[in-house]
């Protein structure tokens, strides 16, 4: 059945058809691996914001030409493709931001099965781990393109 409001039954489809919960045990081990992947989610997201910075530090004369043209028309400005995405830190943030994102669709997903308990696991992982991981370096902020429509 597909519920459309918040329920709390222990009775599960979550996110396969194979993953259905028939008693407390399996949902309670659902709950947990929610929790798990909520965890992992924010862990990934931090690594992603600490490689990207890393990346933006790694740029040496990014962009080529005149930093100025780029500002003044960001929708003209080209790029060499080649020099820029085998940077090994840019790649590295490329393959985390796919699978943080992901974990992030799986997670939404496995909210819109709209069970109270699977939201209460993923919104306390998240928060515990942003509770006690975070560093306080996240409020460095990287800008990619200047111009604020991209």
């Amino acid at each position: 059945m597909m519920y459309m409001t918040f329920y709390w039954g222990s009775k599960l489809t979550l996110l396969f058809d194979f993953w259905r919960t028939d008693s407390w045990s399996s949902y309670a081990l659902a709950l947990f691996i929610c929790f798990i992947v909520s965890v992992l989610y924010q862990y990934m997201e931090d690594h992603h914001q600490r490689f990207k910075i890393l990346s933006s530090n790694s740029k040496k004369n990014y962009p080529p030409s005149s930093s100025n043209a780029a500002v003044n028309t960001p929708l003209l400005y080209s790029f060499s493709i080649v020099g820029d995405v085998w940077n090994s830190a840019k790649f590295a943030t490329a393959i985390l931001f796919g699978i943080n994102s992901a974990f992030g669709y799986m997670l939404m997903l496995a909210i819109m099965s709209f069970n109270g308990s699977v939201f209460v696991a993923i919104i306390l992982g998240l928060s515990i781990r942003y509770l006690l991981f975070r560093t306080g370096e996240e409020d460095v902020m990287v800008v990619d393109n200047p111009c604020a429509c991209a």
